[in-house]
């Protein structure tokens, strides 16, 4: 088997492939039919950033627990319960918007209840990859995952914008509900070793050993003290202005965002494929470089959002996140202890999202009191800055990898 497809040697790894594929293909459209749907209620920036924040809070809340539970318990078994939890809620979504009786209060706490499972599900997500495949195929394991991420994230958000608008965003949360359905019996066929750690200790000690293990690398709290004000800016700018944007500005339109969004994916895609068979020997240092992209969609959003102009500044940037995201899973999956792992990714998420329900509500504000242009302009310059100034910082600049996982093959240049 070709190096680029090397994972799928692993009969764990298949299994959870496929499952995470249903889902991925199955959730692709649901982030802008929730958009759509919030501004279909009512026309506001604010409804919407109330929505997300909602999700954003709930995820935050619970986050560190999911590590600990992700640590203690078979994490497939976590992720499918989550999965049970995900289809009433989305399902429930659904059935307002067919009966027309949804409401913003409804949505708020339909999307808390989701965010709580998400927080669940992400920690178990990031502790279990290195269970299903070797350290010599991780970075395929993880391209893989990014290649179907990517490819659905293409056409998703395209015909996610057809039905939108001309069906209803309530169909997107039926098709969302049916590939959890099809996912839970798929995910049943991963078999691995019980936990590692099964308790013993009480919760709070197990979330101080986690801190600890954070706390003492410098790189990892480092990028995530950046990503604090990136995410804020991501989520506000190009998750509550874009829609906005969209909606309402013809050189756009509903159908051209998902276009843009669409080229984001393609431009993961892209990246997907070379990483999956070129290692990435400094995977922080080039992740980094590659975040920074994100303020080229950022400044032509806010300058000339016409759809073709837009949706290339968008392919670079969905390159150079998907160098960043490789890279990261990496950095963790490689140096932390895997009986450890969910619990310090947890922490990550915590600090990575704890800003982003303030990002939602400022930029809903600022939208409706600030040039338009102005912000997303400004942002852009922002990103960019925080995303560069981490390789100021050693540990962010030199790190590389093991050696058993990059001798096979050829390497991405190395200065």
């Amino acid at each position: 088997m070709s190096r680029g497809l090397a994972a799928m040697q692993d009969r764990n790894f298949r299994w959870f492939f496929l499952a995470r594929a249903i889902t991925m293909i199955a959730g692709s459209m649901s982030s802008i039919a929730l958009a759509f749907a919030v501004l279909e209620i009512d026309n506001d920036a604010r409804s919407l950033s109330l929505v997300l924040a909602a999700f954003t809070v709930s995820n935050i809340v619970f986050v560190l627990f999911g590590g600990v539970i992700a640590d203690r318990l078979p994490r497939a078994l976590i992720i499918q319960a989550c999965y049970v939890v995900d289809i009433l809620s989305i399902g429930t979504i659904a059935a307002l918007l067919f009966t027309g009786s949804a409401t913003i209060p409804l949505l708020v706490v339909l999307s808390i209840v989701n965010g709580a499972s998400t927080a669940f599900v992400m920690p178990a997500m990031q502790g279990i990859i290195p269970q299903l495949t070797t350290p010599e195929h991780l970075q395929q394991a993880n391209a893989m995952l990014s290649f179907v991420r990517s490819a659905v994230t293409i056409g998703g958000p395209i015909i996610a914008g057809i039905l939108v608008a001309t069906a209803g965003p309530a169909w997107a949360m039926v098709v969302q509900a049916a590939g959890w359905v099809i996912a839970i019996p798929v995910l049943a066929l991963v078999t691995l070793p019980p936990p590692a750690h099964t308790g013993g200790t009480t919760m709070f000690r197990d979330l101080r050993i986690g801190w600890q293990e954070f706390w003492s690398r410098s790189w990892l709290w480092t990028i995530v003290l950046a990503f604090m004000i990136m995410n804020a800016i991501h989520v506000g700018a190009w998750g509550v202005v874009g829609p906005y944007i969209a909606k309402n500005d013809d050189r756009l339109g509903i159908t051209g965002w998902g276009w843009v969004v669409s080229a984001e994916g393609a431009g993961v895609l892209l990246m997907t494929l070379l990483l999956m068979w070129f290692p990435l020997r400094r995977p922080l240092r080039y992740g980094m470089i590659g975040m920074a992209a994100f303020a080229v969609p950022l400044t032509v959003l806010g300058i000339h959002p016409a759809v073709v102009l837009l949706a290339m500044a968008a392919f670079i940037a969905g390159a150079g996140a998907e160098v960043f995201s490789t890279g990261w899973n990496l950095a963790m999956m490689e140096n932390i202890p895997g009986e450890k792992l969910s619990r310090v990714a947890s922490y990550d998420m915590l600090g990575s999202f704890v800003v982003m329900p303030i990002g939602t509500l400022v930029y809903g504000w600022l939208i409706t009191h600030a040039d338009a242009s102005t912000v997303l302009v400004a942002s852009g310059a922002v990103y960019a800055a925080v995303a560069l100034l981490t390789l100021l910082v050693p540990a962010v600049w030199r790190m590389g990898r093991p050696e058993r996982a990059v001798a096979t093959s050829g390497e991405l240049a190395d200065s």
